[in-house]
């Protein structure tokens, strides 16, 4: 009887409250949009925080999978060599399983037109690894393990849907590759989703051909799934005696190796955790901002209604029913506000899907049962932030107010009111230093010289093989092709490009050797055919640029001023000989100069490389073409010409490298972007604050100034005291607000580019912008209250 008398009365309760907010329908509009823009905001942050962090991965205890990598001292390399692996494999007492994988892009052939498709070659216990088994059709078999067995291919559920139209019948069906062809053994399930999600199809590496027995060839990522119960401090340990029982049974290179392992979620989104975490504190700031707002405008509305709640209470009505009442009235906006919100969150979450492609997961980003929960949970405490302070301060007992119940009776008492408005204004200073740091930022780095020309250069990938024996050969013949189509100046090969974040160090070895005081030859890499320099126009300093093997006993290197100047000061360069870590390479011999170009980022000062010369290819190798007109008008074209020349194999991946500069900081400008959105939306909504108050105490007072103003008063001083009184609160606001964006903008360092966290002129400009604002804001009410007519609010009296 009891529950049922509660459900009553709150149901009561809650009609009277739909009722109150339907009677003043610019207010409820005013208030539930602007919570639906700050949970909407801060619930599409989360979705995504949500799917790349907190979500585990999408396999069976994916807490246990373990990226395991090999580290060296002399060389970036943390692939890792066949018979390694089967090694770790064996003689481990941590992982339940190890095993490995690469991707290629191939050349399918069994359907009417060359088709690119994504292989990855795997070691075996792979399904065993991931926990997974097909939902069509088995496993791997031995015999299709071992060297000279039956080639089998697994395959994914999008490319059976795509390919065969989700053909159940298609377990024994082949495809045909340029040197080889595969039978279907399974199809995938469409919940596996492989670490590289473009991959289509699966075969497996014979761990035992004569290619994968030496120790130096190392071409493996590798996996591993702990034991349950194993810590990973215990299996780092376990693995650390492993390998150095190797180096004690192998000697080098093994003996120089550490083994790396990281959790694989870990490694998966490690690079953008202080991305989105930093996104989210901005949005929450943006919410805070915005039930801020929404207090003080719920408590100017308790105000105007102080005769009604008197007259509650001559009716018998509690301060708690009143209480209750005025919260229920806070929750119903609230919650309006949160329903409008998970609209705008869905949208966003799909614009996250183009705007933040390149994030890990980004498929996964979607408003789902917990990202309700949390958007309810931000209702809740949106009603408790907007509704408490109104609520208790609106249901004061005000019943002698019956007696004397003009305007002039309101308390004008605003502390509370003022310390909202500064609030606002102090969190939008932090976000506004921050989105202002980020703008500086991405400006400076569109400055930035980066030592090579951009423009006019074309850049695709053509379909191979690593099982190809003449990919030199090929690749050759492929530059010289290209160079004779019309409208391309130059053709080269390279495994990455300029400007963009790839970090390869090695050391080296001078052959003519160095004094025991000196450093060691630590460099950055890259792999070059000899038109590199001329396509990317890199001005050439001292000697000559690279040639296709000038002898057959060394390969032509050309080293960058860096280079030059942190290991042979004063000395001339060309015509020294160095030595990779593997001694059966041959050694590079420097035959001459280049210019510095910021080959490990746009963000990063030009670091010591070399350049080693030659068609070196590779399947995932780029080609870069120098066109004589926009490189856009010339994709067509190639792709026919390079059809009619290799009819088996498929040009993909085009893309002018100016684009690909701009993907490679896709996410410096996505949250430069969202956090300038956010700082914004919160300036205006801070302005909204300042200009809703004063207009409020404007009228509060309009009796006062409707005094003074018969009195003699000057209007100008009028309008002046309001706008003084808006500038003081917006100046102690900004006070507060810069001490907290020093904080705020420290956990930015690392994402900036060409300026300080605490940079002067950025730091003043947003306190001009937002002292200007509050100026704009306080204007307008100062101005409606000094125009009031002394006559008029006499008559009024």
């Amino acid at each position: 009887m009891k529950n049922s008398n509660w459900l009553d009365a709150n149901s009561r309760h809650l009609r009277l409250a739909v009722r109150t907010l339907a009677k003043t329908p610019g207010f409820t509009a005013t208030v539930v949009l602007t919570l639906a823009l700050g949970i909407g905001a801060n619930t599409a942050v989360f979705s995504a925080i949500n799917a790349v962090l907190l979500k585990p991965l999408p396999f069976p205890d994916g807490d246990q999978l373990m990226q395991i990598n090999q580290r060296s001292s002399r060389n970036g390399n943390t692939f890792v060599a066949p018979v390694r692996l089967l090694d770790w494999d064996r003689m481990n007492s941590s992982f339940r399983a190890i095993t490995g994988y690469y991707t290629q892009d191939s050349t399918e052939l069994s359907g009417d037109l060359p088709e690119k498709v994504k292989q990855a070659f795997v070691a075996p216990r792979f399904l065993e690894v991931w926990g997974i088994a097909p939902a069509i059709g088995r496993d791997f078999t031995n015999d299709e393990l071992r060297f000279g067995g039956p080639d089998a291919m697994l395959i994914s559920d999008s490319f059976w849907r795509k390919r065969f139209n989700a053909d159940p019948g298609v377990l024994g069906k082949r495809l045909r590759f340029s040197l080889t062809s595969y039978t279907i053994v399974g199809v995938m399930p469409a919940s596996f989703l492989f670490p590289d999600r473009d991959v289509e199809v699966w075969s497996p590496v014979f761990m035992d051909a004569p290619y994968a027995q030496p120790r130096q060839n190392t071409w493996f990522n590798v996996i591993g799934r702990l034991k349950p119960g194993t810590t990973l401090e215990h299996a780092r340990a376990d693995m650390a005696a492993v390998q150095r029982d190797l180096g004690r049974s192998y000697g080098v290179p093994d003996s120089e190796l550490t083994v790396e392992i990281l959790p694989l979620k870990e490694t998966a989104v490690g690079g953008v955790r202080q991305s989105l975490w930093v996104l989210f504190g901005s949005v929450s700031l943006l919410l805070l901002i915005a039930c801020t707002n929404i207090a003080a405008l719920l408590l100017a509305r308790a105000a105007h209604r102080q005769h009604e709640v008197a007259v509650r209470y001559s009716l018998g009505a509690t301060r708690t029913s009143i209480i209750w009442q005025l919260l229920l009235e806070a929750f119903v906006l609230s919650v309006s506000g949160a329903a409008l919100g998970v609209i705008l969150a869905t949208a966003a979450s799909r614009a996250f899907h183009r705007l933040a492609a390149t994030l890990p997961r980004a498929d996964e980003i979607a408003v789902d049962g917990r990202i309700l929960l949390y958007t309810l949970t931000c209702a809740v405490l949106a009603t408790v932030l907007c509704g408490i302070i109104p609520a208790i301060r609106g249901s004061r007992d005000t019943r002698s107010s019956l007696a004397q119940a003009g305007r002039s009776q309101v308390s004008t008492r605003s502390a509370i009111q003022w310390t909202l408005v500064g609030a606002q204004v102090a969190l939008a200073v932090i976000l506004l230093a921050g989105a202002g740091l980020l703008v500086r930022s991405f400006q400076a780095l569109g400055r930035v010289s980066p030592g090579f020309d951009m423009a006019n250069v074309l850049t695709f990938r053509i379909s191979s093989s690593w099982a190809e024996s003449d990919m030199r050969q090929r690749a050759r013949r492929t530059l010289d092709f290209l160079e004779t189509i019309p409208g391309i100046e130059r053709a080269a090969i390279a495994f990455s490009f300029p400007g963009v974040p790839t970090e390869f160090p090695t050391e080296l070895t001078l052959l003519e050797g160095r004094g025991g005081s000196e450093p060691k030859i630590m460099v950055e890499t890259r792999f070059v055919a000899p038109g590199y320099f001329d396509v990317l126009r890199i001005p050439l300093l001292a000697g000559e640029y690279c040639r296709e093997r000038p002898d057959p006993a060394f390969i032509g290197a050309v080293a960058n001023r860096s280079f030059v100047n942190a290991y042979f000061p004063g000395v001339d360069a060309i015509g020294h000989n160095l030595r990779f870590p593997n001694p059966a390479a041959p050694p590079l011999r420097i035959l001459g100069v280049v210019a510095d170009v910021r080959e490990t980022g746009l963000n990063k000062q030009p670091v010591p490389v070399l350049y080693s010369c030659g068609t070196a290819a590779q399947p995932n190798a780029y080609f870069l073409v120098r066109t004589r007109t926009e490189p856009a008008a010339l994709v067509e074209t190639i792709r026919r010409k390079l059809r009619e020349f290799e009819p088996t194999r498929s040009v993909y991946d085009i893309s002018p490298l100016e684009e690909r500069l701009t993907d490679a900081f896709a996410q410096n400008r996505l949250r430069t972007v969202l956090l300038t959105f956010f700082a914004v939306t919160a300036l205006a909504l801070a302005s909204v604050g300042l200009y809703g108050t004063l207009t409020y105490f404007a009228n509060l007072r309009r009796r006062e100034v409707g005094l003074r103003l018969a009195l003699g008063a000057v209007r100008s001083r009028i309008v002046r005291q309001f706008v003084g009184q808006g500038l003081l609160v917006s100046v102690i606001g900004c006070a507060a607000g810069l001490g907290l964006a020093l904080a705020f903008t420290h956990a930015l360092a690392g994402m900036l580019f060409g300026v300080s966290a605490s940079d002067p002129a950025t730091l003043s400009s947003v306190i001009a912008i937002m002292l200007a604002v509050a100026a704009l804001a306080s204007l307008l009410p100062a101005v409606r209250a000094a125009r009031v007519e002394p006559m008029e609010v006499l008559r009024d009296e």
